[in-house]
């Protein structure tokens, strides 16, 4: 009891000015928008022109690694000849990356 009643006591009985807390909410506000929301933002915007863009006989890198020469488009998903005679079928949203034409010849 001796402790809290000194602890009070040294405080001064001020409140903080609500508006210094307002301006620190804003403040983490901004900061969180362009160093997080922003360039999220900005790759998923350029994800999704890559899938806007995809078409028959772009080779892609899928987010599994895995490389192949798309087939065919069906809707949201695309199918990808990944050796000779072998199909797979995967969603779009998988594709990471649109390489240049004969990347997968040349590995």
């Amino acid at each position: 009891m001796f402790f809290i009643s000194s602890a009070f006591a040294q405080s001064g009985a001020s409140e903080p000015n609500p508006m210094v807390t307002l301006f620190m909410f804003a403040g983490l506000f901004v900061f969180m928008y362009f160093l997080i929301i922003r360039p999220q933002r900005k790759r998923q915007k350029e994800h999704t022109n890559l899938l806007g863009g995809l078409g028959k006989g772009d080779e892609v890198v899928m987010t599994s690694g895995m490389l192949g020469k798309i087939t065919k488009l069906e809707g949201d998903y695309v199918v990808l000849e990944v050796t000779n005679n072998l199909e797979l079928k995967f969603q779009k949203a998988a594709v990471h990356a649109v390489l240049p034409k004969g990347t997968i010849k040349a590995i």
